[in-house]
């Protein structure tokens, strides 16, 4: 069974996210501590990446249209630990 390590931040970044997203979240870290990384790349939905640049080493799963969660595994430790969760910007710099 996988564990789930938050950042701090994480809290105050659920409070200001929509009910929905809230649930979605909740679904999130059920499916990630039961199945791990394969559980969640085989539901589509989730649309689950890799990401580069400042997120080198990093991956990111879709909660909504707008709202990802930004995490890294610790395959050894059975470990998840979601680094951000936030509301995707398009726009680019």
């Amino acid at each position: 069974m996988w564990h789930i390590e938050e950042h701090r931040r994480v809290d105050k970044q659920l409070s200001s996210a929509p009910r929905e997203i809230l649930k979605r979240y909740e679904k999130w870290k059920d499916i990630a501590m039961l199945s791990g990384p394969p559980g969640l790349r085989q539901i589509r939905g989730f649309n689950d990446e890799a990401l580069s640049g400042k997120w080198d080493g990093h991956r990111s799963c879709r909660l909504g249209l707008l709202w990802r969660v930004i995490y890294q595994t610790v395959p050894d430790q059975q470990l998840f630990q979601v680094d951000s969760i936030t509301p995707h910007d398009y726009r680019r710099p």
